[in-house]
């Protein structure tokens, strides 16, 4: 005589797995199109971004925050309403440590900075001197501290600031 099974099985031939005893109490699952919606924070309205493009010209770069470099701006702030800031920085060669490395942090929410050509000898509050080289990439969280130690004849870079009007404090 075969014995009887004791365990259920599924439509599908699995083996059901037994409710717990919460489970059972609150009932059976609502489905995800009868839950209800997620209240979320309103954003402020910003208006429209506009549709720039940057294209390389030698005559585009010119002097600005740091007179060891020369900017280039990639038109991010105008067609983001002073949301974003986005230029190309070439330093000015040779390196003069005495000039450069004076510590100094900028008053931003987003700093990214990615090196396009050389190197750039940094350090940074809490992390130390880094050389970061052709195909680096990094972040400076907001306000820290840092300052640039050496760099490249060559050296050029991308930054991307948040947002485009900001503040730069020196502490040296």
């Amino acid at each position: 005589m075969p014995k009887a099974k004791t365990k259920a099985k599924s439509k599908a031939g699995f083996k059901a797995k037994p409710k717990s005893a919460a489970r059972v109490a609150r009932g059976p699952r609502t489905s995800r199109a009868r839950a209800r919606p997620v209240t979320r924070a309103k954003r402020q309205a910003r208006p429209s971004q506009k549709f720039t493009a940057s294209h390389f010209r030698e005559s585009d770069f010119r002097a600005g925050l740091r007179t060891y470099a020369a900017y280039r701006d990639l038109g991010t702030s105008q067609a983001t309403h002073g949301l974003v800031q986005a230029h190309v920085i070439r330093f000015i060669p040779p390196c003069r440590p005495e000039e450069v490395s004076k510590l100094h942090y900028h008053d931003v929410e987003f700093q990214m900075v990615y090196v396009l050509k050389g190197w750039i000898k940094t350090e940074l509050d809490g992390e130390g001197a880094i050389v970061m080289q052709a195909g680096s990439c990094w972040i400076q969280p907001p306000r820290i501290k840092h300052k640039v130690l050496d760099y490249s004849d060559d050296c050029e870079v991308l930054e991307i600031i948040l947002p485009a009007d900001f503040k730069t404090v020196e502490l040296e």
